[in-house]
């Protein structure tokens, strides 16, 4: 999503920009191992130059990189055989003028032959492949790469500065073009370090990202779900629209706080970093997801975002409430309930780490749809109720499979979910148990008369993508292949139920 254009060229090439201002280049003269290569850079903010081959220019400074990958071959420019073979590159400056001495060294985290770049960009190696990983020290001086060091002595003047930052791993990104960063390392408090995000549309992005957006659009088809299940008459009605707008608008706030809250729990236990990022820190799923692990946002930055979402919630679900033709105690009951119980899924009382997340999972979007109901009608029809269980229910055979990738992950923070806590197989007869139940209530409810005789056959698209996801997961055990299945079926199930609505409430 977010753009990342490699630096050109191999050893010779010329200077070069980076894309935070500093001007680079490199060169390839013959010089000893002890050496390494020669490159000049020149620094926009702390103005050292460094020369080629160890000459000083204009009171600069020489420097010197060396670099070989972590599978012993020679990478880099101009680097000579055995200058080292942990994957490590070091290079010092000397400087004159003012006599301070700038040391710097970082560990090159490739596999393969990749190489490190100069001025904070990524460089290829001769077959063009990409940079690999790189870690170093932050300039607060709190460790946070994968073994790196980072030191700077003065002479003369006895001064000393101490700068270093560390990139992410394989498939690093800077910032993309809406000024988001899709990848960073971890800081002192586990959130990322990279590129925060700048400008009203870049912070837009990153916000809408903590808030799960793109995701949890599903749960806002609640609203059509129960729109359609309202009387011809009642569907139009002042009154009936200033409920479910302001239902809606609350619901939004809601959910945004449930997932910006969980992310912030996840970057302080160290579980989204175990989940999203393998061995050496390689993405295991689009880090774009997370703004805190990009370093887009701050901790603090998704905190308040979680609060005042929260506070947004409770006042437009209230507005709801006294804006509502009607207002069982049933229906006051249950919001009141999911808006403590919501944003505590792992923040405040941590109810998943509790057993209560698969709970949490299904009940809050049947929620969702039978409260704004019982604001409008002051009722609760069997066939709506039916509906919303297979709404909340189609939601859990998202969150299962996601559940069964995030095991390890899950189980090192302390997370109670099914999958944590049953064998494989006995995880695999849980989700077996859900999709069963969804077959069974759709075909059960024509059967008894909880619904219209004919509301299994609209449903039958979600019933055979239904069975598609489950036996292919007990063939494959390919969790985010089910997951992404259980979004389609999720909203073909939807769309079926609409159908069905349109037509049995015509009348």
């Amino acid at each position: 999503m977010n753009a990342f254009t490699p630096a050109s060229g191999g050893a010779g090439a010329g200077g070069r920009r980076s894309g935070g201002g500093v001007d680079t280049a490199t060169g390839t003269p013959s010089v000893p191992a002890e050496a390494g290569a020669a490159g000049s850079s020149r620094a926009g903010t702390d103005g050292v130059r460094r020369g080629s081959a160890g000459a000083p220019v204009d009171g600069g400074a020489a420097g010197a990189v060396a670099s070989r990958s972590a599978s012993g071959a020679d990478t880099g420019v101009g680097t000579a055989p055995g200058v080292d073979t942990g994957g490590r590159a070091a290079g010092r400056v000397a400087g004159t003028g003012d006599g301070s001495a700038v040391e710097n060294a970082s560990r090159a985290g490739s596999a393969g032959g990749a190489r490190t770049g100069v001025g904070g960009r990524s460089a290829t190696d001769g077959a063009g492949a990409p940079a690999g990983a790189v870690a170093s020290r932050s300039a607060s001086g709190a460790d946070t790469g994968v073994s790196a060091a980072g030191r700077a002595s003065g002479a003369g003047d006895g001064g000393a500065v101490a700068n270093a930052s560390r990139r992410a791993t394989d498939g690093v990104r800077p910032a993309g073009r809406d000024g988001v960063a899709t990848v960073s390392p971890a800081g002192t408090d586990g959130a990322g370090t990279g590129v925060p995000a700048s400008g009203a549309r870049g912070r837009f992005v990153a916000y809408a990202r903590l808030a799960k957006f793109e995701f949890v659009l599903d749960y806002y088809l609640s609203m059509l779900v129960l729109w359609t299940a309202l009387a011809g008459s009642v569907r139009f009605a002042g009154d009936t629209w200033t409920t479910l707008l302001l239902f809606l608008l609350g619901e939004i706030g809601v959910i945004s706080a449930v997932m910006a809250l969980d992310d912030v729990n996840g970057i302080k236990d160290g579980s989204d970093r175990a989940n999203y990022l393998g061995t050496g820190g390689t993405p295991l799923r689009p880090l774009e997801r997370k703004p805190l692990l990009t370093g887009a946002l701050t901790v603090p930055q998704a905190t308040r975002f979680g609060y005042l979402s929260l506070l947004w919630g409770t006042v437009f679900w209230t507005a709801s409430a006294f804006a509502a033709p009607e207002r069982p105690l049933w229906a006051l009951v249950v919001t009141g309930l999911v808006l403590f119980a919501g944003f505590q899924y792992s923040w405040g009382l941590k109810l998943s780490y509790r057993g209560l997340g698969e709970v949490l999972i299904m009940g809050c979007p049947l929620v969702i749809v039978v409260a704004p109901y019982g604001f409008v009608t002051g009722h609760l029809p069997a066939i709506v109720l039916v509906q919303a269980v297979l709404f909340g229910l189609w939601q859990i055979l998202v969150s299962c499979y996601s559940n069964t990738k995030d095991i390890s992950g899950d189980a090192a923070v302390g997370r109670s979910t099914v999958a944590v806590h049953t064998s494989a197989r006995g995880n695999l007869v849980f989700i077996g148990a859900l999709s069963a139940v969804d077959l069974l209530l759709t075909v059960g409810a024509s059967a008894v008369g909880w619904a219209p005789w004919w509301f299994f056959a609209a449903l039958l698209p979600e019933m055979a993508l239904r069975l598609r996801q489950f036996t292919s997961f007990s063939r494959n055990g390919d969790a985010l292949l089910a997951r992404r299945r259980g979004v389609v079926a999720f909203r073909t199930g939807v769309a079926g139920i609409v159908l069905a609505n349109l037509i049995h409430f015509a009348s």
